[in-house]
């Protein structure tokens, strides 16, 4: 008697299929398992935005019930949103978490960077960061960048190797076959790990929606004062706007992605829950950080400059 076997049904990926969602989490928990195997001191970017509050939710179900076994940096320009920050030390107090914090403030106390004549200051989190970086000796740094926001993000690996000076070479970018990932690094360098690489807006707010994650409220339409610059509605704060001429209004607005207020513009919304949101990126043919990033429009080239002298 021959023994017959069922195969799913043409234009069917079977019982055990993943979902693409489930596909994106089991490939983000492999690389932090990786890394924690992997590296000696890793550590976390953890600002309190989407990405970073996914990253971290990967973290915890990666090694739960353990708890992570990572740090967690942020690099405060002193310009961050309120409800960001109040959300971020919650989070940490919430988990038990240690929270390395670099203050872009200090810096500019000390003499050491100057504020720029447009006011905003995430240009200057790059040496606070690699300073940082270099003080407390991380050798691997995650990092939420996904490709799809921004051509410079497309290029880069999941694991993307940082010389002894943090910055970034392109030539120097190593194939990542079947998932194999090389860590291998001298003396001084360190890795940037990028879990979400492989993941879109959309994905994240699936994800977000399924499992369940809190988020700031930032993130949902609400009334908020604010003053259009250069396409876009800006938040009016003592970071040195508006400006003479620039006229202050009430708008019912949402953020798509967290930065510095001085260059992170919101957008005219109605979404107040997460399938509205969802609804609304759907429809959206233009990147969260092409419409909302002005430090992505200073040059062509802006990203890809400031990654190459040791940006995120």
């Amino acid at each position: 008697m021959t023994a017959t076997v069922a195969t799913p049904a043409e234009g069917t990926a079977g019982p055990y299929a993943l979902s693409h969602l489930d596909a994106l989490e089991s490939e983000a928990v492999h690389i932090f398992r990786e890394v924690a195997g992997e590296f000696e001191r890793p550590v976390i970017l953890f600002s309190g935005g989407k990405d970073s509050i996914v990253m971290l939710h990967l973290a915890l179900k990666a090694f739960a019930p353990a708890p992570v076994p990572f740090t967690l940096l942020h690099v405060d320009t002193g310009h961050n949103f309120p409800e960001v920050l109040d959300y971020r030390d919650r989070t940490v107090a919430e988990h038990g978490l240690r929270l390395h914090v670099a203050s872009v403030q200090d810096y500019i106390d000390r003499g050491v960077l100057k504020e720029r004549p447009d006011g905003t200051r995430n240009p200057l989190q790059t040496l606070p960061l690699t300073e940082k970086i270099q003080s407390e000796r991380f050798d691997a740094v995650f990092g939420g960048g996904r490709r799809d926001e921004e051509k410079a993000r497309a290029k880069e690996r999941v694991f993307s190797l940082r010389d002894e000076f943090s910055q970034w070479d392109p030539r120097r970018q190593r194939p990542e076959l079947w998932n194999l990932y090389n860590g291998r690094h001298a003396p001084g360098e360190h890795v940037r790990v990028f879990p979400l690489s492989n993941w879109t807006e959309l994905d994240v707010w699936q994800y977000i929606a399924r499992e369940g994650i809190e988020l700031p409220q930032i993130y949902f339409a609400h009334e908020r004062e604010v003053f259009r610059r250069a396409g876009m509605w800006l938040t009016a704060g003592e970071w040195g706007g508006p400006k003479d001429g620039e006229t202050v209004e009430k708008r019912q607005v949402r953020y798509r992605t967290v930065g510095d207020m001085s260059c992170t513009g919101a957008v005219d919304s109605v979404a107040v829950t997460l399938d509205q949101v969802i609804a609304e990126i759907a429809a959206s043919r233009l990147t969260e950080r092409g419409a909302t990033r002005a430090d992505d429009k200073l040059s062509e080239a802006a990203m890809e400059d400031r990654k190459r002298e040791g940006y995120f």
